[in-house]
């Protein structure tokens, strides 16, 4: 798959631009704060409907004005695809494909696979269980339309029997009975769908994992879910008086752990600098490779300033990594016109330049 062409206004800082992109590998130049990673965020949320860094939707507008609108022009299965999205102050997004509007915008989520590698990423190590079961979740939606249902189908049973714990009334125990019903019911096809990817997804991992490092380093991933320990659904029953103390649910897949290892401690307590980087690098690279699997062509890859802070043997095994067959069109972002030079010559590939000052952008 080929993002050939897009077309941004009002996008954060960028005012108006309209690129064409090279079929191999993109790469935009600029010191920090110049508009380089909102390029990319810009491509991002032509695939999810949603930025990658900013989850409110009306402050991805630029200050000064009253919208934002992306366009961009793909070559999918040898096909050619118009995604456009449009977005006014207090009112809300709109998606096309092909000039036809979406009904739900989860329709959209699958149909144009992307990775983003970031040093945001360094959440998933350092951050609480919430981001890594979001990364769980985000992988798995881009190929199962059932699961991405399942969740919000779980969410509202969630704040429906969370609500009801929050009131200064006893709640109807038959109501609750209700919303612990699909709480499990929902919850339970999400945690097999997640104990299939993680078992699947494990070796893919720490193949990357063990080329990018180098190293004899054991890394690995736990899943843990209530509903491997018992029935969840008459564990909701005989927790109703403490969840109403304290004001929230406290079983379910919500409460759902993945734990990252070196070896047989936590990433996050154990690992260097450099450890935790290559770690969250190979799990994208693992996304990466895991998705190209399930969707028959390649998705997009996006590197957001990701070589700094790793060592000049990792930084290598990367760009073997990328300039191999296993990756297509690739966006990459850096500070150092120099040193992006020299990781081109290194993949041995053609590349477009973008040069990024305060939004605006020359090639």
């Amino acid at each position: 798959m080929q993002l050939q062409s897009i077309s941004i206004l009002n996008y954060k800082n960028i005012i108006e631009t309209e690129l064409s992109f090279s079929p191999s590998i993109n790469c935009f130049i600029g010191r920090n704060g110049m508009g380089k990673t909102n390029l990319l965020d810009a491509i991002y949320y032509l695939s999810f409907c949603k930025s990658y860094f900013n989850a409110i939707d009306s402050q991805n507008i630029r200050h000064e004005a009253d919208f934002f609108m992306l366009q961009g022009q793909y070559l999918r299965k040898n096909e050619n695809e118009e995604i456009y999205c449009g977005m006014k102050r207090r009112q809300k997004k709109q998606f096309k494909r092909n000039k036809k509007d979406y009904e739900r915008l989860s329709d959209h989520i699958g149909l144009l696979p992307l990775v983003l590698i970031s040093p945001d990423d360094s959440i998933l190590i350092a951050g609480g269980s919430d981001e890594r079961r979001k990364f769980v979740d985000g992988v798995i939606s881009q190929y199962d339309k059932a699961y991405l249902e399942h969740l919000i189908q779980y969410n509202n049973a969630l704040r429906q029997r969370n609500a009801l714990l929050k009131n200064t009334t006893p709640p109807d125990n038959s109501l609750l009975d209700i919303w612990e019903c699909q709480m499990a019911e929902h919850g339970e096809y999400i945690h097999l769908q997640r104990k299939d990817f993680i078992n699947t997804f494990i070796p893919v991992f720490q193949r990357f994992y063990k080329y990018i490092s180098d190293a004899g380093e054991d890394v690995s991933l736990n899943y843990r879910s209530q509903h491997d320990e018992q029935d969840i659904k008459k564990r909701m029953e005989e927790t109703r008086d403490r969840d109403r103390i304290l004001g929230y649910s406290t079983q379910g897949i919500h409460k759902d752990e993945l734990e990252m290892l070196l070896g047989a401690h936590p990433m996050k307590r154990v690992g260097s600098q450099g450890q935790n980087k290559t770690y969250t690098i190979a799990l994208k690279m693992a996304q990466f490779d895991f998705l190209k699997q399930i969707h028959g062509h390649t998705p997009l890859l996006l590197l957001d300033d990701i070589f700094d802070k790793l060592d000049n043997e990792r930084v290598k095994r990367i760009v073997e990594l990328v300039s191999s067959e296993t990756f297509g069109q690739i966006f990459i972002t850096d500070t150092n016109r120099k040193h992006i030079d020299s990781i081109i010559e290194q993949i041995g590939q053609e590349a477009a330049f973008f040069l990024i000052e305060n939004g605006n952008v020359k090639n």
